[in-house]
C-alpha cells in the first residue's frame, strides 16, 4: 500500500503506436493525456512532431502541447514543473493521468526526481561573454572540460553548450559532476509503465519510413519552410535542430532534391529510433505488443492499488 496516487506512462519509440494506446486508455479509464514529448511542446511544429489532430485531442483533453514559442528554453526540470502541474489538475477531477511520449529524459525526470537547484552557477555576464563565441569553439571548449556533456550536445545548440560551460567555469566542477551529485527524491506517485514498439525492429522502421512519407504528403516541406520564413527556427535553439526539420533545410536552400532529403529524413528518424530504444530498455517497465494488454496491464495496476489502498 502505497497511498500514492496513480499514473500510467506509455513509453517507446517514435511511430511505435505509443499515442493511439494512450488515447485509448484514456477512453476506457477515462483519462486525460498529458504529453511528453520535447518538440510538441513548440507552437507551430505541427507536421514535424506528429502532434495529435483536432479529432484526435477531441477523444479526450490533452496538456503540455503547444505552450511555448520555438525558440524558447525548456528544460527537464520545467516538465516536471508542468507535468506535476497537470497531474494535480488531472487527478482533482478524478481523472486518470496518462503521460505518454518518446523523450526519455523527460520520463526519467518525473520518475527519478531530481534536486536541480545543485546546478548553480548563474552568471548572466559570463553567459553574455561566452554567446558571442563561434558555436564549435564553444563545443571543443566544453569537449576539453566535459567530454561527458559535450557527446550529449549538438554543438549548434550553443545554448547548452554555454549552460554547461557557466557550471564549471562559476562553481569549478563539470555538469557531468554535479549531474551525479544531485539529490534524488522519492518519486510522488505510483506508476505504470508501459513501453511500445519492441517486439519487431524492421516493423517499426518500416512505420518510421511510411509516417514520413505521410509527413510529406501532409504539408511538411511547407511547414518548415513557413517556419523558417517566419523566424520560427532560430539558428542554435532546439527547434531548430528538431529531426523532421533540419533534414529539409537543403531541400529548402536548393543544394539537394526533395528525394535525398526525404532519405535523410528517414534515416534520422530511424536512428532517433534505435536510440528511444535503447534508452527505454533500461527500465523495468511492462513490454507490451498489443493495445489488448496495455488495457489488461491498466486494469490489474489500478485494480490492485484500490484493493490495496480500499
Amino acid at each position: 500500500m502505497t497511498g500514492k496516487p496513480e499514473i500510467v506512462i506509455v513509453g517507446g519509440p517514435t511511430a511505435s503506436g505509443k499515442s493511439d494506446t494512450a488515447l485509448k486508455l484514456c477512453r476506457d479509464f477515462n483519462g486525460e493525456l498529458i504529453s511528453a514529448d520535447s518538440m510538441q511542446i513548440y507552437k507551430r511544429l505541427d507536421i514535424g512532431t506528429a502532434k495529435p489532430t483536432a479529432d484526435e485531442r477531441a477523444l479526450a483533453p490533452h496538456h503540455l502541447i503547444d505552450i511555448v514559442e520555438p525558440w524558447e528554453d525548456y528544460s527537464a526540470a520545467d516538465f516536471v514543473r508542468d507535468a506535476k502541474a497537470a497531474i494535480k489538475d488531472v487527478l482533482s477531477r478524478g481523472k486518470l493521468p496518462v503521460i505518454c511520449g518518446g523523450t526519455g529524459l523527460y520520463i526519467e525526470a518525473l520518475l527519478h526526481p531530481t534536486d536541480y537547484s545543485a546546478q548553480t552557477g548563474a552568471d548572466v555576464a559570463l553567459r553574455s561573454e561566452l554567446m558571442k563565441k563561434d558555436a564549435h569553439e564553444l563545443w571543443l571548449e566544453l569537449n576539453g572540460i566535459d567530454p561527458a556533456a559535450a557527446a550529449k550536445t549538438h554543438e549548434n545548440n550553443k545554448k547548452r553548450v554555454v549552460r554547461a560551460l557557466e557550471i564549471y567555469y562559476t562553481t569549478g566542477k563539470t555538469k557531468t559532476e554535479t549531474d551525479k551529485i544531485q539529490k534524488k527524491y522519492e518519486p510522488e506517485y505510483d506508476v505504470l509503465l508501459l513501453l511500445c514498439g519492441f517486439y519487431d525492429r524492421e516493423k517499426l522502421y518500416d512505420r518510421v519510413n511510411r509516417r514520413v512519407d505521410i509527413m510529406i504528403a501532409n504539408g511538411l516541406v511547407e511547414e518548415t519552410g513557413r517556419l523558417l520564413e517566419n523566424g520560427d527556427l532560430k539558428e542554435g535553439t532546439t527547434a531548430y535542430q528538431a529531426i523532421g526539420y533540419k533534414e529539409l533545410f537543403p531541400y529548402i536552400k536548393g543544394e539537394k532534391t526533395l528525394e535525398e532529403c526525404t532519405e535523410r529524413l528517414k534515416q534520422a528518424t530511424r536512428n532517433y529510433a534505435k536510440r528511444q530504444i535503447t534508452w527505454f530498455s533500461r527500465y523495468d517497465g511492462v513490454k507490451i505488443n498489443s493495445y489488448d494488454e496495455a488495457k489488461e496491464k491498466t486494469r490489474a495496476f489500478l485494480e490492485k492499488e484500490m484493493t490495496e489502498n480500499g
